[in-house]
């Protein structure tokens, strides 16, 4: 996602056409966004709602299903499975892979019915097995694994999961928190092991069975038909690694984003380990993407460069994979300070059916005692609810709202902008659940400014001009202003809004989603009860 998003970037930037780029990828599909994988798991969405705008253009060649053997930094050359390609850049968005735990029973290939999710492969291969399992374990509640057992569960399975903190999600949630996200999982009839510890995975002729936990004070076995393995991932560093660059648990970079040990070489995305830390999030990635092609296409310093080489190339590796560019090695500009993590590049949206979770700034584990800041809280486990917004100088630092969709909205858009909050920030919690906080009547009273997708930050506005220049659908409004490529889940209010267009602007539009009239009138619904007038996000 981060490599095609670069490329994009690039050859959108790169006006004077100085860059001729080579995208090596080792999986054989088009770019699809893997943030909605457990979209697919439950059943929400098919794989063709995954699809992401590809990079394509004269200067662009593509090569699929094309594994990177290695980096010859001293020929400049990018080596594959196929052939060599010389460069003038390489760029490393090799992403991450699942971590597999060492566990009995998980030795070598993974036994059928055992799973990690990361992939396209993996995706269809879970949910073809559960076309004939009844029971499913997940190990590990973070992110992925919630929406992995919601998702799941919702597929009709008997869900189990195996956590070894106290609460589930303990990176973002704190306790009081998590207890309230796992009661609303027991009402979604999935059973939470916290404190557990998984002892051996227990497979028979080949094929999962159960689940050995240690959770108090005897072992108890769980069984189960599927076992899906959230255990974290792991930035895949070992071609920067073998190319003999400083590696840490990411590849090491600048601000720059450039290896200290070669200043032709880049990494971005989860496999980069930058000066401000990783947020493991595709908004971080993304933003990367948008700073390194800014720079390689920012007019050098000094002296002119060198004339362009003949056949130039820079090499981007894309998710165990590489790809290539031109341009002379003087030309890049010196790097810019030390960045800080970009605002809204740390916001967690959880997309599992029937559990609404958003985490941002100062929450869970990154909360730390600062006697500037100032919290309010509202929890009401009895409703599933919990909402936390800690300010600081004004403005929203960090959020926690599990249950609260419309606090949600209201705090992202805060927090993203920047926005002045009340003096009293409890307001921040009760006013949008207020009966006060009535949405807007008709998606024509939604502000222009109001941010529709806070992943891509495109606004009404966008959306309009994209429409009123062309794109007349979900997909080409992806194109044009990358709307609903990143968590997905302003899709319906995305297309409600083009519903209103097509209505307001004439009977010769087409269906904007594709889909009936009953699907677009949900939509249309959607999006006017997201949007609260000069406040609420579409999100």
């Amino acid at each position: 996602m981060v490599g095609s998003r670069f490329v994009a970037d690039l050859t959108t930037r790169d006006a004077d056409a100085e860059f001729d780029v080579t995208l090596l990828g080792e999986e054989e599909y088009h770019p699809y966004n893997r943030v909605l994988l457990s979209e697919v798991v439950a059943g929400k969405a098919d794989l063709s709602a995954l699809a992401l705008p590809e990079a394509d253009g004269d200067r662009v060649r593509v090569e699929r299903g094309t594994p990177v053997i290695a980096i010859d930094r001293a020929s400049r050359t990018v080596l594959t499975s196929s052939g060599s390609h010389r460069y003038d850049r390489v760029v490393l968005a090799t992403g991450s892979v699942a971590r597999i735990p060492d566990l009995p029973g998980l030795e070598g290939d993974l036994p059928a019915g055992v799973h990690a999710l990361r992939t396209l492969d993996d995706a269809r291969e879970i949910v073809a097995v559960t076309a004939n399992a009844g029971r499913a374990v997940v190990i590990g509640a973070g992110v992925l694994g919630i929406e992995a057992a919601c998702g799941l569960a919702r597929r009709g399975l008997d869900v189990a999961v195996i956590h070894s903190a106290d609460t589930v999600m303990d990176r973002q949630l704190d306790p009081d928190a998590g207890r309230v996200a796992q009661a609303t999982l027991a009402g979604l009839g999935i059973a939470t092991w916290t404190r557990a510890r998984t002892r051996r995975v227990v497979v028979e002729d080949g094929r999962v069975t159960g689940v050995d936990v240690d959770a108090g004070e005897r072992p108890v076995t769980l069984t189960a038909d599927l076992v899906v393995l959230a255990c974290g991932t792991t930035p895949e560093v070992a071609l920067a690694r073998s190319a003999g660059l400083a590696v840490d648990r990411g590849v090491l970079v600048g601000a720059d984003l450039a290896s200290p040990d070669d200043p032709r070489i880049f990494a971005i995305g989860d496999c980069a380990q930058p000066p401000e830390g990783g947020a493991g999030l595709i908004a971080q990635g993304w933003d990367q993407a948008r700073r390194l092609a800014g720079r390689l296409t920012r007019p050098a310093q000094g002296p002119p460069t060198a004339a362009r080489p003949e056949q130039p190339s820079m090499a981007l590796r894309l998710s165990l994979s590489a790809g290539v560019v031109s341009r002379p090695a003087d030309s890049v500009s010196a790097g810019p300070t030390t960045p800080a993590l970009a605002a809204g590049t740390d916001v967690v949206r959880l997309k599992a059916a029937g559990l609404e979770v958003v985490t941002m700034g100062v929450s869970g584990t990154r909360r730390r005692r600062d006697p500037t800041h100032r919290s309010v809280r509202l929890s009401d486990p009895a409703s599933g609810r919990h909402v936390e917004v800690v300010v600081a100088d004004g403005l929203v630092v960090g959020a926690t709202c599990v249950g609260a969709p419309e606090v949600a909205a209201d705090l992202s858009a805060a927090y993203v902008r920047r926005t002045p909050v009340p003096a009293d920030p409890a307001h921040l919690l009760i006013r949008p659940l207020a009966t006060a906080a009535a949405p807007a009547a008709t998606p024509e009273r939604m502000p222009e400014g109001a941010t529709v997708c806070l992943c891509n930050g495109v606004t009404k506005k966008d959306i309009v001009d994209a429409c009123r220049a062309g794109a007349h659908t979900a997909a080409d409004l992806a194109s044009a202003t990358r709307a609903t490529t990143g968590c997905g889940g302003c899709k319906e209010t995305v297309c409600g809004l083009l519903e209103w267009l097509a209505e307001a602007e004439g009977p010769a539009r087409p269906t904007p989603s594709g889909g009936s009239d009953a699907t677009s009138q949900r939509a249309r619904a959607t999006s006017e009860n997201n949007v609260t007038t000069g406040q609420r996000a579409g999100h």
